[in-house]
């Protein structure tokens, strides 16, 4: 099969030809037709996460057909589409897991991190941590969910029932949860890089009440704020616009360092937390949520080898929604 390799931090990925995986008991071979490309990606490729897997598959947001089961397997049919998300396997055994937050487990494993995942034609996958999709969806389609979505998913629930939503940094998972925030009747502050006029038109497009620069005051105060730029100094920049009691949530698995700042910003009761990958209930409800409220993904679609070129245009901020891998 070919496969797209990552052998060092920093360097290119490379096209290769790569034996086909070999499910395990509980695991399904699967055949690819899209993977999203997603910021994670990024961090992985430049090492900002360290140990990956060696000579990786990188790629988490995964869409594929059941093509064959592992003698264990109970779920899914051939030739059913599935999703693979970044979780890929946990312990079931740690305090995490038996108390509904596997998403912290230490022992955990992801997917195109210390797994393989999705930049190639083919892959295996544990059945436990795959997801049926909506039929709603085409394959590209579907594939940002799987990630961005459900990342998204989970920060919008960390930020509560604010009325007064900021997002900073507009792509791909802001513009499919600014879908279900504004489905669930709340307003939408969009902040983006200063100077993006395209961004901010975009998140105007996708149903935000305003966008501006991340430097400018939002027309109002905000009730929480979600950050998806791996940017440490917006948190401070955040909480000088929040109301008292709101919550800044750092969606991202990497951020640059977050700058001193005084304590009044968060006197107030204000709380800032981060959000930690996704649990499978967490994937379940969002994908029927998502259909519910009528999502609509906005993709650019590439061949599996111009990786390279895609996980560039998302370093550079130049994909309008999210930048997918088509696939077989």
């Amino acid at each position: 099969m070919k496969a797209m390799i990552l052998d060092a931090a920093g360097s290119p990925l490379r096209l290769a030809d790569m034996p086909l995986p070999v499910a395990g008991e509980d695991q399904l071979l699967l055949k690819i037709s899209a993977c999203g490309v997603c910021r994670t990606d990024l961090h992985v490729a430049d090492g900002e996460l360290a140990h990956p897997k060696h000579a990786l598959i990188p790629g988490h947001e995964i869409v594929a057909e059941v093509v064959e089961k592992g003698a264990r397997v109970e779920r899914f049919s051939i030739g059913q589409r599935v999703g693979v998300p970044w979780l890929g396997q946990t312990c079931g055994r740690c305090i995490y897991c038996k108390s509904g937050r596997e998403n912290l487990c230490d022992q955990a494993m992801f997917t195109g991190y210390t797994l393989d995942g999705g930049y190639a034609e083919y892959t295996v996958a544990n059945q436990r941590y795959c997801f049926a999709l909506p039929d709603g969806y085409g394959d590209a389609e579907a594939a940002p969910l799987l990630c961005a979505g459900l990342i998204g998913y989970r920060s919008l629930m960390a930020a509560g029932d604010a009325d007064r939503l900021g997002i900073y940094g507009f792509g791909a998972a802001a513009h499919i949860i600014t879908q279900v925030a504004r489905a669930q009747g709340r307003k939408i502050f969009a902040f983006t890089r200063p100077g993006d006029e395209t961004g901010q038109r975009f998140a105007l497009h996708m149903g935000a009440d305003w966008a501006g620069d991340s430097t400018d005051a939002p027309p109002e105060p905000m009730d929480a704020a979600i950050i998806f730029a791996p940017v440490g100094a917006l948190i401070p920049q955040a909480l000088r616009h929040m109301a008292k009691g709101g919550t800044v949530v750092c969606a991202g698995i990497h951020m640059s360092d977050v700058p001193s700042f005084s304590y009044d910003l968060l006197w107030g009761e204000r709380t800032v937390r981060s959000v930690a990958n996704l649990t499978r209930r967490d994937g379940e409800k969002f994908l029927k949520l998502a259909y519910k409220a009528g999502v609509k993904t906005e993709v650019e679609l590439f061949p599996l080898a111009e990786a390279n070129r895609a996980l560039d245009a998302v370093r550079q901020g130049n994909i309008r929604g999210a930048a997918v891998l088509t696939i077989n």
